[in-house]
């Protein structure tokens, strides 16, 4: 099965190996990525995020679901010194990073749940996936159509943050301003949830946020930085082919 759609702005393909229908699995996938977006976008107005942050919630009232990310949002705001935060001042709540991998990685234990051994699923470029190995390739940070590694995922998920496709988006919230200290930073985890926070928090603290990601248990860490330097962990798992890196 392989199946395309866009939801939460952005192209999620989804493809399963096994044999047998799982149609019905993906319906399951596709409809929960869809109502998380209207959920827990805060660019929709009625959505639960939107009237927590308006006030009109008090967070004694919200779902469960997200307390839950409200509570993943509060750890990577504590672990990272302030620099990882949802609540910037002049700015609508938006807890977006650890929603899109906590979403998915949800999605992709829906796909397990239904028997998926073999499958990858691809969320705006952050990975989830099973029964592999499967060859991922990250992006250059400067140019487009490049790629500055390759790497063999099995049983796990890889994620990325960048300055490419939004710009200066990820905000220091020890400062007010645009993490700028590095050019990419990508993290493979065993859960999306993981991975997609870490980049992002990782991301926020800038350099330092490498060394702080790569003293995670079972993360492992590639970089660049301003200065153009690649910084990887030995445990990355490049691709055997692979000599970009």
């Amino acid at each position: 099965m392989h199946r395309v759609e866009h939801v939460m702005g952005f192209p999620v393909s989804l493809r399963v190996d096994d044999e047998g229908d799982f149609e019905p699995a993906g319906d399951r996938v596709f409809a929960w990525l869809r109502e998380v977006d209207a959920r827990f976008s805060p660019f929709k107005p009625d959505s639960e995020v939107s009237r927590l942050g308006r006030g009109e919630l008090a967070e004694s009232e919200v779902s469960a679901d997200l307390r839950l990310v409200l509570d993943l949002c509060e750890h990577y705001r504590t672990a990272t010194g302030g620099a990882f935060d949802i609540r910037l001042p002049g700015r609508a709540l938006d807890p977006c990073a650890v929603v899109k991998g906590w979403s998915v990685q949800r999605a992709a234990d829906l796909l397990k749940a239904a028997g998926a051994r073999r499958f990858v699923l691809n969320a705006g470029g952050d990975v989830a996936a099973g029964g592999g190995p499967w060859r991922v390739g990250v992006r250059h940070p400067e140019q487009a159509d490049k790629l500055c590694t390759v790497l063999d995922l099995t049983d796990g998920a890889v994620a990325t943050s960048a300055r490419y496709e939004r710009g200066d988006h990820i905000i220091d919230g020890r400062t007010g301003r645009p993490a700028t200290g590095l050019l990419s930073l990508t993290v493979v985890a065993d859960s999306l949830t993981e991975a997609d926070s870490v980049a992002t928090a990782a991301f926020a603290m800038g350099p330092e946020g490498v060394d702080w990601a790569a003293s995670l248990p079972g993360v492992e860490v590639f970089a660049v930085d301003a200065e153009r330097r690649v910084l990887r962990t030995p445990g990355f798992p490049v691709a055997a082919a692979d000599s970009r890196s």
